[in-house]
């Protein structure tokens, strides 16, 4: 019996989706035959609406064997511990909160944090601020990098803020190195089979790459998925306002440290993304309550720079998701595929999630749809609990000052799973249990992400009504807990980028 080949594989479009795709592919279906192909139009650019990634990113490169120095000095790219949400709540305490990616230590430090969040929701007044529990917090306040000295084997997770441009570039090196074709060509047209998948790209000067599976990285277009073959968009506007963006890049100021920040607005949200050469800016908002021009000069006054200073430049985003990933022989990913605003820098860990679940399963099902229908539901329900974690960042927001935060408060448009974890938290029951239950056992966010959360906003019975906690009550021992995090935090170095090479 002879041995299953792998499929000729055509990818529409390169940019960062399009080369982890054709990594992962190479990566997964090497020596089993088939053939990888790149399209990539000369003339399109890469959106890079988000400079930032979750630890998945390490582990793709992990996977590929790529040396971290190697990849991040070409990339310009940084460290990253975690998001600090400034201004999300104008509850006194609670203006700021870190959301650290939790690491081995923390596993240490979290059941003392989540102790204390089930007291302050039962109405105690104990320390439930999340910022004094976990490693990475510490880590990124003092300016320190997440690689330990050699006797402290504890290292936390982490993801990185990079150059979207220059990481497309740099992996389509790798690719090539190895065998995936590209192709610098324009697609002008789609040849259909008579079946109606999908047999061929007509490109510009009537070349014609032909191929058995398509994956589609065209970006919000959707050229292959939406547009030919007519896979239905599924819009989370109800759910997510936002749907502009204004971006421009800045210098350094000090200190540096290795995090983003996501600073609340009147009608959104900017991030500040340090990478080793620049400071990358952008402000999500909604055009229904601001018009591009004021986003602009709200963006430029927050950054202390006037109408001379760095050109600012407008993206719109298609907020949502196809209904289904993979359509008859072709795979959408990335833009094309859907996309859920840069609050969490979610974006690569999903076309990295996307493109591995679809080798696997494809393979599986002897490089056939035997099991297509099971992995489009992963993907949506992947889809619909990131986007259910990020929408609570808004309908838990503590502030009153215009009318986009009100409304965002106010709003009633939520799935089950985002109203089952809320009702748990207010009524006091098992957060763990209910993230179970209203994810299916996926957690798509760790329990302590979803304690940062809730806790980050003081999202607690108002301070007024707080009691002293009774002697039985067995409030965490914070000293302890903080003495402990600062033991292991003296086991790492300064880190600084910004005045060094990330190679030394």
């Amino acid at each position: 019996m002879s041995e299953l080949k792998a499929p000729d594989v055509v990818i529409l479009g390169g940019g960062s989706a399009g080369w982890i795709t054709a990594c992962l592919l190479h990566h997964e279906w090497a020596g089993k035959g088939g053939s990888i192909i790149v399209v990539e139009s000369p003339e399109i650019g890469i959106i890079g609406v988000g400079e930032g990634s979750t630890p998945q990113l390490k582990a793709f490169f992990d996977m590929l064997g790529v040396d971290e120095a190697e990849w991040m000095a070409a990339c310009n790219a940084t460290y990253k511990l975690g998001i600090r949400f400034n201004g999300w709540s104008e509850r006194a305490g609670f203006e700021s909160y870190y959301h650290p990616f939790p690491g081995p230590v923390d596993l240490h430090s979290e059941p003392h944090f989540i102790q204390n969040c089930t007291l302050a929701r039962h109405g105690l007044d104990v320390p439930a601020h999340p910022d004094p529990y976990f490693l990475a917090t510490l880590l990124s306040e003092r300016g320190l990098g997440p690689q330990a000295g050699e006797n402290f084997p504890f290292a936390p997770s982490y993801g990185y803020h990079f150059d979207a441009y220059a990481i497309g570039a740099f992996l389509r090196a790798w690719a090539v190195a190895r065998g995936v074709r590209h192709l610098p060509l324009k697609v002008e047209s789609v040849e259909r089979t008579a079946e109606g998948d999908i047999a061929a790209l007509l490109c510009e000067g009537g070349e014609r790459v032909e191929g058995t599976l398509f994956v589609d990285c065209s970006g919000f277009r959707s050229m292959l998925a939406q547009q030919e073959l007519g896979v239905e968009f599924l819009p989370f506007a109800d759910n997510l306002f936002n749907d502009s963006a204004v971006v421009m890049p800045t210098g350094h100021v000090a200190p540096f440290k290795p995090q983003t920040d996501a600073t609340a607005m009147k009608a959104g949200w900017r991030w500040t993304i340090p990478l080793t050469n620049r400071v990358g800016n952008g402000y999500v908002y909604s055009s229904k309550y601001i018009s591009d021009e004021d986003a602009e000069s709200e963006l430029r006054a927050a950054l202390g720079v006037g109408e001379d200073g760095p050109q600012a430049r407008f993206l719109k985003m298609k907020v949502g998701r196809v209904a289904e990933s993979w359509h008859r022989n072709c795979l959408a990913v990335g833009l094309s595929q859907g996309f859920l605003e840069p609050l969490e820098a979610t974006a690569l860990h999903i076309v990295i999630v996307t493109a591995l679940e679809f080798a696997q399963a494809y393979e599986a099902g002897g490089f056939g749809a035997l099991h297509r229908d099971a992995f489009n539901a992963s993907i949506g329900a992947r889809y619909e609990g990131i986007r259910d974690y990020i929408v609570a960042h808004y309908r838990l927001n503590q502030r009153t000052d215009t009318q986009y935060w009100r409304d965002n408060a106010a709003n009633q448009n939520l799935s089950k799973g985002l109203k089952a974890m809320m009702t748990a938290w207010f009524r006091q029951q098992d957060l763990s249990a209910a993230n179970d239950e209203a994810y299916g056992g996926k957690r798509y966010y760790a329990n302590a992400s979803w304690h940062c959360l809730f806790a980050g906003y003081g999202t607690f019975p108002p301070q007024e009504k707080l009691r002293p906690a009774p002697p039985q009550a067995r409030v965490a021992d914070l000293t302890g807990v903080e003495g402990m995090l600062d033991a292991c935090a003296r086991n790492f170095a300064p880190y600084n980028p910004a005045m060094a090479t990330l190679a030394n």
